[in-house]
């Protein structure tokens, strides 16, 4: 059989385009210009899953730097379709806070979320056998992953970090803590835990007692300065079971600097992710960040 020299090479660029190998690998860094607010940029990072950029934002003060750097670690869902609908975490107030503070922040999504897609890593399991542990120490590898990726820039200090973990973010930034890692000064947690809302039904969660297990398996080698935050109107982790859990991660861990916050509108869970809240967490992680400079010249 014979064929023409068009179809030939139609049918070379056609496997060219479609051949995944063909495909350029996903370039890290930066994926466009900066714009508003505060220099608001796209960027890919690396994720544990060594196929898959995960998309970032980044936020930036005036300037050359080097900044301190602050990682705002999202929250998730055990819903395939919740997840793969959901938006590109932004964070904006408590973003346009930590920039007015001197921080670059990032604020990456994790696999298996929105655009980013793949995988999902943290999969806690069922809820009468969750896995919270598991779940934990996998979104902490994300967490790592972006870390120490934009930490390597020019424009970051290479120590002084900020991790800042809400809801099933927070809980990984607790299994994070487990690691005591030596490039970050303090972590601030905003309600974290995995499980609530079981059957989507406010104030319920998942194997409740195991959870706090796994808080205090978290807490039996940290030694980063945690602020634990939890607004007294918090439907999925109520306070009294974030109390419990705080409890089981001090133990064995360094103090944990407790704080139930006023109510929060109608449901207190989304705290960190709202315009005007800053009024309410403002004060606390100001504390928390002069307590963190201070041990950490201690140590030096």
């Amino acid at each position: 059989m014979q064929f023409s020299r068009a179809f030939l090479l139609l049918i070379v660029f056609g496997l060219s385009v479609c051949s995944p190998r063909a495909e350029a690998q996903p370039r890290f860094g930066a994926q466009g210009p900066e714009g508003t607010p505060n220099r608001r940029q796209q960027w890919l990072v690396p994720s544990p899953d060594p196929d898959i950029a995960a998309r970032a934002l980044l936020f930036r003060p005036p300037g050359e730097g080097p900044f301190p750097l602050a990682l705002i670690a999202h929250a998730s869902t055990q819903n395939v379709l919740r997840r793969a609908q959901m938006p590109q975490p932004e964070y904006a107030a408590l973003a346009a806070w930590l920039v007015a503070r001197g921080f670059a922040v990032l604020v990456p999504e994790r696999p298996g979320h929105g655009g980013t897609g793949g995988k999902y890593l943290e999969d806690q399991g069922g809820c009468d056998d969750a896995n919270y542990s598991r779940a934990g120490y996998a979104t902490a590898d994300s967490i790592k992953a972006a870390l120490g990726f934009l930490r390597a820039e020019s424009f970051m200090r290479p120590d002084g970090a900020v991790v800042i973990g809400h809801s099933a973010g927070g809980w990984g930034a607790l299994a994070l803590a487990s690691e005591d890692p030596k490039q970050i000064a303090s972590i601030i947690v905003f309600a974290p835990g995995r499980g609530g809302h079981a059957n989507d039904a406010p104030g319920q969660v998942c194997a409740p007692q195991t959870l706090i297990a796994s808080a205090a398996e978290f807490g039996e080698d940290a030694r980063v300065p945690v602020a634990w935050l939890v607004a007294a109107n918090d439907s999925y982790f109520p306070p009294d079971l974030s109390k419990q859990m705080a409890d089981a991660f001090r133990k064995g861990g360094d103090k944990v600097d407790f704080r139930v916050l006023p109510a929060f509108l109608s449901e207190g869970h989304w705290l960190a992710e709202t315009d005007g809240a800053e009024a309410i967490y403002g004060p606390v992680l100001e504390s928390g960040f002069k307590a963190a400079t201070v041990k950490s010249a201690k140590k030096k």
